[in-house]
């Protein structure tokens, strides 16, 4: 197959052709360079870039073919968004105050990738510390959508999701807090999965909200989801929220049809604010599943409503906790003009986190605050739990639920970046998965007028991923949405 083809594959279609010889790890690894090298400078998916480790771990994976190893990932070039560790590599979480931080360890899903085999060809932008829904405000510049250069590509997974649109990698790893995979995800016109909370392990994960973070793939197709979160999923002793249950092989769950399967279509999730052509869209994948053989019916999720509220109380408030660590004293920048130990603290933090990442704590830590603990936080915890028995009222009836990943299409740079209540509102349709702790999966499903890409937000019950991928798979198939952006 000729090189300058090799980067368009999706990752098992490489894997037939590395297992053939039809191709070698370093032919892929160099053809994913080469593209890297065309587009990046347009889209802007990478921080961190670590090309000559990548050709010889490339290489390295070729020597072990050629002695009989079959792993998962054997020669397949990724990228990893630089939120996870990545021993010797700097993990910035899109940061200032982390722009020099070289972690001395790999967080799990980076060495589950490494035992898997995979070749691992950067480190990719996003929102500061996963704060965000456009990529604009990463600590270092904004990424930029394939299918059009003066729109965002979502976030905070934005680089993740941009990287794999435009073919510079074969698939990535992001983090989903209220929706940061499959928003971007949906913005690209790729597919990305949030597992079940505590599926994938967060050891070396840096913690944005604990209690929602999740690591997860982003691919060019179904197959490729399933065939990625088989090497992710599993226990870990180092992660205290990861859960011992055994993952099945995802892969089973492809080609099995929707027949059968009852799809419930949540009247809140379509209601203000819903952009037409998304609503057209989401519909007309929903009645192919109805055509399909799946049984259509409408649920309702009654505290959808309390979701953005309880969200942008819960998460600021972890993440207060979480970056108090970042204080000039033990790592990431230090102020030197400091008089005190108190400025040095507010002089380091000051330079080093952007409006973002500061608004965040200030609101976090104000509804953590003495007075204001009851009306806030529990509040919002309170609301979490009926939110979350809506879903698991929902799934006595209903097999999966499906709605649009995303209000809108992916907006105009610049556009909402001065309003954060439109920004956080971009996020309504997947923060409830969050703080319900469920799994969910975006997937193509056509596009707008202007070309922009439209995301189907498939949801299933906790640790029932093989339901996402027997949907997902079948509705992938005849839709047949999986087309290229003109860069």
């Amino acid at each position: 197959m000729p090189e300058s083809r090799i980067h368009q594959l999706t990752v098992h279609e490489l894997l037939e052709l590395l297992r053939k010889k039809k191709v070698s790890a370093v032919d892929a690894t160099r053809a994913c360079l080469a593209r890297i090298e065309a587009v990046e400078p347009k889209v802007k998916a990478f921080i961190t870039l670590t090309p000559e480790a990548a050709l010889e771990q490339a290489a390295a994976a070729d020597a072990a073919r050629a002695a009989g190893d079959d792993r998962p990932l054997l020669g397949v070039p990724v990228g990893v968004k630089d939120i996870i560790a990545t021993a010797g590599v700097r993990t910035t979480c899109g940061s200032k105050i982390l722009e020099n931080f070289v972690p001395t360890y790999d967080a799990t899903v980076t060495q589950k990738l490494k035992d898997a085999g995979a070749v691992i060809i950067g480190k990719l932008n996003m929102d500061e510390f996963a704060m965000g829904s456009s990529t604009e405000r990463s600590g270092f510049f904004p990424t930029r959508n394939p299918w059009d250069l003066e729109r965002i590509p979502g976030g905070s997974s934005g680089g993740s999701a941009a990287a794999v649109a435009a073919d510079e990698c074969f698939a990535s790893l992001g983090t989903d807090t209220g929706g940061s995979i499959r928003q971007p995800a949906a913005c690209c016109g790729v597919v990305g999965i949030k597992p079940t909370y505590g599926r994938v392990s967060r050891f070396g994960v840096v913690a944005f909200a604990s209690s929602l973070d999740q690591v997860g793939p982003i691919t060019k197709d179904v197959t490729d989801a399933a065939l990625m979160l088989e090497v992710l999923a599993g226990h870990d002793p180092a992660d205290s929220t990861s859960v011992p249950t055994p993952a099945p092989r995802y892969r089973d769950a492809l080609g099995h049809g929707v027949k059968g399967l009852k799809v419930g279509i949540p009247k809140e999730y379509f209601g203000a604010g819903l952009d037409p052509e998304v609503e057209k869209l989401v519909r007309a994948a929903v009645g192919k599943l109805g055509e399909l053989g799946a049984e259509v019916v409408e649920i309702s999720l009654p505290h959808t409503d309390y979701g953005v509220a309880c969200y942008y109380i819960i998460a600021p408030a972890e993440a207060s906790s979480n970056l108090a660590r970042y204080d000039g004293a033990r790592y990431g920048v230090r102020s030197g003009d400091a008089g005190n130990l108190i400025e040095m603290y507010k002089n380091s933090r000051d330079r080093g986190l952007g409006p973002e990442v500061k608004r965040r704590i200030l609101i976090g830590t104000y509804t953590l605050s003495a007075g204001y603990y009851d009306a806030y936080y529990r509040k919002a915890s309170q609301a979490r739990t009926l939110i979350k028995r809506d879903f698991e009222a929902a799934f006595e009836k209903v097999d999966v639920i499906a709605t649009p990943a995303m209000p809108t299409p992916p907006w105009k740079i610049g556009e909402r970046v001065d309003d954060p209540v439109a920004m956080y509102l971009s996020d309504v349709l997947t923060l409830s998965v969050n703080l319900a702790g469920l799994p969910a999966m975006s997937v193509p499903c056509g596009f707008t007028g202007s070309g922009l890409p439209v995301g189907l937000q498939l949801l299933a019950r906790h640790f029932n991923e093989e339901t996402l991928f027997q949907a997902g798979y079948t509705y992938e198939q005849a839709g047949n949405w999986r087309t290229k952006p003109k860069i």
